[in-house]
């Protein structure tokens, strides 16, 4: 068993072990048969359970600082107004989904909310955000349990084949299709997955190591272990909001920490690299800054949401328009509406729901979308950019990523590579080595292997 070199930190590497390779040599070329036969290296998670990582004076100081810049935005946004919490959750859904490459317009994501799943990116974002909901309302349970309802909630709707339980075969990272030999990262063989889990829990129970540092570090062995064929990135970042809220550090909002790692992804990969080769100094430092960056990102959410409110309410003044000023809460915690969305949410009738429509319309605080008379739907686009943009953009700029975002998805694609998997299932495999890398799907609905193939 070989192991990668350690760090002055004291935090175990992973190691490597021999796993046998049992694939379809049939569906590999002849010249790549050797390459592709025989046993693959995987690595083993070490435990860390009662691992302490021994950080330098300025890590611990970053830590410190990025705790108090977190606990104090936490309890500024608890007097913000209510549709806040939702827009910030919006926020980390669609910032965590950009990291695998998944992005949809704002208006998309927004109508997908209201059952709209035409387009999958944005079905698959929504899922997200219905995982960041259970990951908060798991938090006083961090275990292995709650940990695959997460899972079920992101990925049931599109995979339900491999929800409910952790995975039953190899995973790799980068590499070729044909097969792990090549790959530049190979998680623990599957047979490994369950007991690694039980040991990432049992860190997660202590309570003398700092709450960032734990959710990190909790975060890096989690993708490690990449217990999971599909959505391990963004189930990790779930469970780092699930560990603030458990430990206390968030009580009312969620801090929008997807959108801090987005500054800089590749450091963000680097440090998880880093993290596998016992070093966990660069992530705890990775998401300290992180954290900084999402307060900041959370703040300019508020204030554009507060002066936005502010000039609707002057705006409109008519005592007659009472179900639109109740209105006005409705469309900014969901910025895409119908008129039945409306009357439910109200409690009106159609009649009157359409009045309070025509009304916010009127001030333009609502826009239909398209031109038809059947099935109307209108959006707030003042409450679409915000929640989609991360901190190095401005909500104008949010708008044209949301208008080029087919562009995006073609480039990602490009981008990705296809694998073998067993039971001849081709593989997506994309850029971050968190999520969609080891993600058996049939061909045929693979949106990177049509791509690639060109059927």
């Amino acid at each position: 068993m070989a192991t990668h070199p350690g760090s002055p930190t004291g935090w175990p590497a992973t190691t490597l072990e021999s796993v046998r390779w049992v694939g379809d040599v049939d569906t590999i070329p002849r010249r790549h048969r050797r390459a592709y036969s025989g046993d693959y290296q995987a690595n083993v998670v070490p435990p860390i359970a009662s691992a302490n990582a021994h950080l330098s004076a300025g890590t611990r100081a970053a830590l410190d600082e990025a705790t108090a810049h977190i606990a104090r935005f936490d309890a500024d946004m608890s007097n913000e107004i209510a549709p806040l919490a939702s827009i910030l959750l919006r926020s980390e859904s669609a910032s965590s989904s950009r990291i695998e490459h998944l992005t949809a317009s704002a208006r998309a994501i927004a109508a997908a909310e209201l059952g709209d799943t035409s387009q999958r990116n944005a079905a698959e974002i929504i899922a997200n955000s219905t995982m960041m909901t259970a990951a908060i309302r798991l938090a006083d349970r961090l275990d292995a349990e709650s940990i695959i309802e997460m899972h079920r909630q992101l990925m049931e709707p599109m995979r339900p084949d491999i929800v409910g339980h952790w995975r039953t075969q190899p995973v790799w990272i980068g590499g070729s299709r044909h097969g792990p030999h090549t790959a530049d990262f190979v998680p623990p063989k599957h047979e490994r997955v369950p007991a690694a889990i039980d040991d990432l829990i049992a860190h997660l129970a202590r309570d003398d190591v700092s709450v960032l540092e734990q959710a990190a570090i909790a975060h890096a062995q989690f993708e490690t272990i990449h217990p999971f064929p599909d959505g391990n990135g963004r189930t990790g970042r779930a469970i780092v909001h699930s560990i603030l809220r458990a430990k206390g550090l968030t009580r009312n909002v969620t801090v929008p920490v997807s959108a801090g790692l987005l500054q800089d992804v590749d450091q963000y990969f680097a440090a998880l690299t880093r993290y596998r080769a016992g070093d966990p100094s660069p992530i705890v430092e990775c998401f300290a800054d992180a954290s900084f960056a999402a307060a900041h990102h959370g703040r300019a959410i508020a204030a554009d949401l507060s002066e936005v409110r502010a000039r609707w309410q002057d705006a409109l003044k008519v005592r007659s328009h009472a179900a639109a000023h109740r209105a006005l809460d409705v469309v900014s915690e969901q910025p895409v509406v119908d008129v039945a969305y409306i009357s439910q949410a109200l409690g009106i009738s159609d009649r009157r729901a359409g009045d309070a429509i025509d009304a916010l319309v009127s001030i333009d605080a609502l826009r239909q979308i398209g031109s038809g008379q059947r099935n109307r739907r209108w959006q707030a686009p003042e409450i679409l950019a915000p929640s989609t943009s991360s901190p190095n953009e401005s909500p104008a700029d949010s708008h044209r990523l949301s208008s080029a975002s087919a562009l995006t998805r073609r480039r990602a694609s490009q981008d990705r590579c296809l694998r073998l998997a067993p039971r001849g299932f081709r593989c997506c495999t994309a850029r971050c080595p968190n999520d969609c890398h080891s993600t058996p799907i049939p061909s045929t609905t693979c949106p990177a292997s049509a791509s690639s193939t060109g059927s």
